[in-house]
């Protein structure tokens, strides 16, 4: 038998635990973390997922046996979105191989991009949407993934700004955890846009992948700390403004 912990474990509530249940387990676990505690980020994934009825259900549905159970990720610091953690490696000089791997991902899906368009459309229509919608995706990443613990009420409102009422009520539960740790830790996080590419797309809806560096610094840490993630950004098309409704972030490996 597998001792590898789920999300239910990591919690420490059983899977019959009522939401109730989940939420109290989930607070009482993070009031005594700083946002630099890899727990912290990890346990506010594990209650986005279980909060959510739908989520949960789906995330129910996937476990395997109990001796096969799946272990959560890891997730570094800095992040307000959550993320897993990344595996050291040496620099290497040129191009970095995080960053080809990417590419390649990137390739990989406009092709898939092409195909969706020409199956979706029959209107003719070129793709200049899209392509309004991936710099749409670039802007909103620095602010939704940056913070400054000295400003956090004008960075969380250029934030806001960039979002789809759904994923602003996702968004505003993390960054009230974040309001009460940032000040503490002295936090700042300053995301900035190495490439990105379209992975699939309709004429309302564009699915872009960015690939961000986060410098993070602290009070343990004057020096920033550099993480390379790969965010996956769902962009809505609102009122004629492209915005997120959705956001996933994981390291670039290499």
């Amino acid at each position: 038998m597998s001792d590898t912990p789920t999300w239910y474990d990591l919690l420490d509530v059983s899977p019959e635990a009522s939401t109730e249940e989940i939420r109290a387990a989930w607070k009482s676990q993070i009031v005594e973390l700083e946002p630099g505690d890899r727990r912290f980020d990890a346990l506010n994934r594990a209650a986005k997922v279980l909060l959510d009825p739908v989520s949960r259900e789906a995330y129910d549905s996937s476990l395997p046996p109990v001796d096969e159970a799946p272990e959560p990720p890891l997730v570094e610091e800095g992040a307000l979105a959550p993320v897993t953690r990344p595996v050291d490696g040496e620099r290497t000089p040129g191009i970095p191989s995080w960053l080809l791997a990417g590419l390649a991902i990137v390739a990989a899906g406009l092709v898939v991009a092409t195909i969706w368009m020409w199956v979706s459309r029959d209107d003719g229509g070129d793709d200049s949407a899209a392509r309004d919608a991936q710099v749409a995706a670039e802007r909103a990443v620095v602010p939704v993934l940056s913070y400054d613990y000295k400003h956090l009420e004008a960075d969380q409102k250029a934030a806001q700004a960039l979002m789809t009422g759904h994923y602003r009520e996702e968004y505003d539960k993390l960054f009230t955890v974040l309001e009460d740790n940032a000040p503490q830790t002295q936090t700042t996080v300053s995301a900035s846009v190495i490439a990105s590419g379209i992975v699939r797309a309709s004429d309302d809806r564009v699915q872009v992948l960015v690939f961000v560096d986060r410098p993070t610094t602290n009070k343990l840490s004057a020096e920033p700390v550099v993480y390379k993630d790969q965010v996956t950004l769902s962009m809505q098309l609102v009122d004629g403004e492209w915005l997120v409704d959705d956001l996933i972030t994981s390291p670039v490996q290499g």
